[in-house]
């Protein structure tokens, strides 16, 4: 009986934390096409000011890669009155943190202040948007910046060309096939007017939305948006042309040399659907149960019971157009990654054959919940949803409902979506080595 109260208690507990978390907004459109969506939480007095622009790697001309991703490093550089140099030394002044991030899909700003430091929030955005100073200094300057950051991450870093690389073995066509950090070569290559043309384009207020999450005054602060928006001209329409990729029918086998491993790795990355659509939950529950954390079935079995692996590699990539899943992991000792290979296969084959029981359904399901509420626990967290869903998403609201998809997605179903997507000859298979010394 006391197990049963236990039980009932903790769901009722459960229950009420989530309907504690929904998220009450109110969305409009600015005249120039700039989408507002405003969440007021007085709780404490903090407020996020972001802005998100539906601009991401794949917006860029295959010969001029790298823009997206340039783009966020250089709209720190300053405007028409914000001196160079002063943008970070403005947020701190005021008691706030901000940072940005590209994707395929979108780049995104954002600040947090204390509540009464809004408006600088606001004026640091319009800013941003209305006064950007492209310049000849400033490129030249995050030039090197990307420089750097590209021999950090991917150049010198162990593993750290294995994103692109298998971006380029999974499409042939559509513009996910090069890397977010784009080609050094392009960018060193690209004028002064390429540049100024990118900004032209993309960012303009029709192609953006301003999400303001926090401690502030309804009224006041639509006045503010008002005047520090509205004026800012609407931008030509954007034409983004619709690429399909052709289905994978046969196995994709590539191979890369590292320089900076000595362990090598094997990875399988499978074409998924668009992040909208309800098949990519279903991949996304099937990658936390296959491979997500130390108690996911791969890494239980391949680096705790069987110890053949010495680590077990996730990466479920959502995105607008297609999504992908990507699974892999280094042997340890003797094992081989064609031996890893072969035991990934079996478990995959098991999801596509057999129901998953019912007390994994039941922690994949506390899992996702367990998500869904860390993710909208704070304004910037909140800030951040609320962009994506509706940019990407299509769906604002989903902010409150997607955990409800999550919640539907019965054991069949995971059986089937296995089936339907996680195929052997529909796959890239990426061997990933280390750099062959030359014979002497």
């Amino acid at each position: 009986m006391k197990k049963h109260l236990l039980s009932a208690f903790s769901m009722l507990f459960a229950s009420s934390l989530l309907f504690a978390q929904e998220v009450v907004f109110e969305e409009y459109d600015l005249d120039n096409g700039l989408h507002v969506i405003l969440h007021r939480d007085n709780s404490a007095p903090v407020v996020t000011t972001s802005v998100m622009y539906h601009v991401g790697s794949k917006d860029e001309d295959p010969q001029k890669t790298g823009f997206a991703h340039f783009f966020e490093h250089l709209l720190f550089e300053g405007t028409k009155n914000i001196e160079r140099g002063e943008w970070d030394k403005i947020v701190s002044a005021n008691g706030g943190s901000g940072n940005a991030n590209t994707f395929l899909d979108r780049t995104y700003y954002y600040e947090t202040f204390p509540s009464n430091s809004l408006e600088v929030g606001l004026w640091l955005e319009s800013e941003r948007l209305m006064h950007p100073i492209i310049g000849q200094v400033g490129v030249d300057t995050q030039k090197e910046v990307v420089q750097e950051e590209r021999r950090l991450r991917v150049d010198n870093s162990p593993y750290g060309a294995f994103f692109e690389e298998l971006l380029k073995n999974l499409y042939s066509k559509h513009p996910y096939r090069w890397g977010v950090i784009g080609s050094l070569d392009h960018l060193a290559s690209a004028t002064l007017d390429d540049f100024k043309k990118f900004n032209k384009t993309y960012y303009v207020p029709n192609n953006a939305v301003l999400v303001i999450a926090g401690d502030f005054d309804s009224a006041k602060t639509k006045k503010m948006v008002d005047d520090y928006f509205g004026p800012i001209p609407r931008g030509a329409e954007i034409q983004r042309p619709d690429i399909k990729e052709d289905p994978i029918t046969q196995t994709i086998y590539a191979k890369y040399h590292d320089p900076n491993i000595q362990i090598p790795a094997i990875l399988l990355a499978y074409r998924t659907p668009g992040q909208g659509q309800r098949d990519a939950y279903v991949i996304n529950m099937i990658s936390t149960y296959l491979s997500d954390g130390e108690s996911s079935k791969l890494y239980k079995k391949l680096v705790d019971e069987k110890k053949m692996a010495l680590q077990i590699l996730s990466v479920p990539i959502d995105a607008e157009d297609y999504s992908s899943y990507i699974v892999g992991g280094l042997p340890v000792g003797e094992n081989s990654i064609q031996e890893i290979k072969k035991e990934i296969d079996e478990e995959i084959l098991k999801l596509q054959m057999e129901l998953i029981s019912e007390k994994d359904y039941q922690k994949l399901q506390n899992k996702f919940e367990n998500q869904f509420v860390n993710a909208n626990s704070s304004v910037q967290g909140i800030a951040n949803s609320l962009a994506e869903n509706y940019m990407l998403k299509d769906d604002t609201n989903l902010i409150n409902t997607e955990i409800d998809i999550y919640r539907s997605i019965t054991r069949e179903e995971i059986m089937e979506v296995a089936k339907k997507y996680l195929k052997v000859n529909q796959r890239v298979e990426l061997e990933y080595l280390p750099e062959q010394k030359a014979a002497n």
